[in-house]
């Protein structure tokens, strides 16, 4: 084979792998615009030629949408196009009004996510009051928190958790994103309400069952937790 013969062939091929990634950018692209849900780099890589590397397509889509109106961002354990920051306004008069929490809300979401999976008892323990069943309806509602399992432990209380779309609608892509202690004092967020013991967990909202959890199984009544708590109105 001559030099010149084996120089085409080479460009041949760059020319048809370059073609391939030009290819898996359309169809990462179009997808990505499709779902509601942000995609996984896995679920990606299904969609696209063999041999193409999921992360260079991402890093090249990321690169090429960094100056336009959405962004590529990482969020929920996978990726989405999202307004860029600096155009959010143009859009708040069309977005729907986000879902307002009452401070009871916030508490609950907060102490879930922190130290999940927890029972009723266990957030009622930690807060120091009692939660109504009402609040945990609405972050079920919302899609922020899910049913876990239930505790190996008498009554078999419910377990709750974080959800995907709870990372989603606070813009993280993973739980641990979420601020420690140093992070909280370095805001101000609880400056002058901190105890000599206080102390702020590594977040972990792994799917598995831990030791002590059981599945729901088929027949519960979903806040029906058999928690020994008292149940009166949150304050």
């Amino acid at each position: 084979m001559t030099v010149a013969m084996a120089n085409a062939l080479q460009n041949e091929a760059d020319g048809g792998g370059a073609e391939a990634f030009a290819q898996a950018l359309r169809v990462v692209e179009a997808l990505l615009f499709a779902s509601a849900v942000p995609l996984s780099a896995e679920e990606l890589a299904r969609a696209i030629p063999g041999g193409i590397d999921v992360g260079q397509v991402l890093a090249r889509l990321t690169e090429l949408y960094a100056a336009r109106g959405v962004n590529l961002r990482q969020v929920a354990g996978g990726h989405a196009f999202r307004t860029a920051p600096d155009l959010g306004y143009l859009l708040a008069a069309e977005a729907e009004p986000p879902r307002r929490l009452s401070r009871a809300a916030l508490e609950v979401l907060s102490i879930i996510a922190y130290h999940q999976p927890v029972t009723r008892a266990e957030i009622e323990e930690i807060r120091g009051v009692a939660t109504a069943k009402g609040t945990l309806d609405i972050l079920l509602e919302a899609g922020w928190v899910r049913l876990r399992g239930r505790r190996r432990s008498p009554g078999r209380p419910v377990t709750f958790g974080t959800t995907p779309a709870f990372l989603d609608q606070f813009g993280l892509d993973r739980i641990d994103d979420l601020p420690g202690l140093e992070e909280l004092k370095g805001t101000g967020f609880i400056e002058g309400r901190l105890t000599r013991d206080l102390a702020v967990p590594v977040p972990d909202d792994d799917p598995d069952l831990r030791a002590d959890e059981d599945p729901l199984g088929d027949l519960f009544t979903p806040l029906d937790d058999g928690d020994a708590g008292p149940h009166g109105a949150d304050e």
